[in-house]
Parts: structure tokens; sequence; C-alpha cells
């Protein structure tokens, strides 16, 4: 008789998403109006605040960009919690109204990725996006298309070029 090869089973779970909202099953998952503009003004609130926290993230990552420096067997490891706090800041400078922020944290998420060289030059541009942001939050800028915004991002592009 023929070996008909490995058995494949699926298993199917049911989502149990929706019993964790306290909906009861067969009723609508609808969030209310209100609900809704409490949750809007409770992150409009925190968005005031936002620039004097995420200081403390950008703080983390120029503690983070001087261990770079003056400890390069670890940059492997260190570039993952650069990744991480840019990541992060990525989205809550949108969610918090900082779109600039969000536009610089993704470029340093994307250069501190798996592909990243490590080298001298690298860890400046680190430096540079740390610089930039921090420059943003300060400032209270919040658009990439102000004059503070296209000016930060041209002297960022000027840096990655000279670099690289």
């Amino acid at each position: 008789m023929a070996d008909a090869g490995p058995t494949v089973r699926f298993y199917r779970f049911a989502n149990q998403l929706k019993s964790k909202t306290g909906v009861p099953p067969g009723a609508s998952a609808r969030i209310s109006p209100e609900m809704l503009r409490k949750a809007q003004a409770a992150i409009d609130e925190m968005a005031q605040d936002y620039p004097d926290w995420a200081i403390g993230q950008v703080d983390q990552l120029a503690e983070r960009h001087k261990r770079l420096v003056f400890s390069p067997h670890a940059r492997m490891e260190l570039y993952k919690d650069v990744n991480r706090i840019a990541h992060d800041m990525k989205g809550q400078g949108g969610t918090f109204g900082y779109p600039l922020v969000s536009t610089i944290a993704e470029s340093l998420y994307r250069l501190s990725t798996m592909g990243a060289k490590y080298t001298d030059e690298e860890v400046e541009i680190v430096k540079a996006h740390i610089d930039s942001i921090r420059i943003v939050l300060q400032n209270r800028e919040r658009s990439p298309d102000s004059i503070t915004g296209q000016r930060v991002q041209r002297a960022l592009d000027a840096v990655i070029r000279k670099l690289r």
C-alpha cells in the first residue's frame, strides 16, 4: 500500500475577540457616538502634553545613540532598541497630531531595521534623526508642510545624502 503522506488537520477556533469586549453573543458591537466623542476628547487632551512626554523618548534615543558611538560591538542590539522606540513614535506622532514626528520617526525606523549597516556614518544619521525630532517637539511643530517642517526635512535629507 502506498504511503499517503502526512496527515493534515485543520483546527477552527472560535473568534474570542468579540467576547472579550463584553458584548453579548448576537448583539451589535457598535460604539456609540458619545463614546467616540469621549475617546476623542481624551486623545485631544493627551495631544496637548505629547511634546513634553515624547521628549522622554527622544532622551532614550539619545542615550542609545551615545552607546552606539562608544560600544560599536553592541550596535545590533542597540539598533533594535532604536527601531522599537522609532516605531512607537511613528504611531504616536500621527495619533497626537504631530505628523512631522511620524515622518522623521518613520525614516529612523526604516534606517534601523535588520538591513542596517551599523557603520559610524549610519550612527551619525541616527543622531540627525534624533536631533530633528527634538527640534520638532521643542518647537511644537506639527506639519511637514510648514516652513520649519520643510527646513528640518531638507536638513535631514542633506545629512543622509552626505553620509551615505
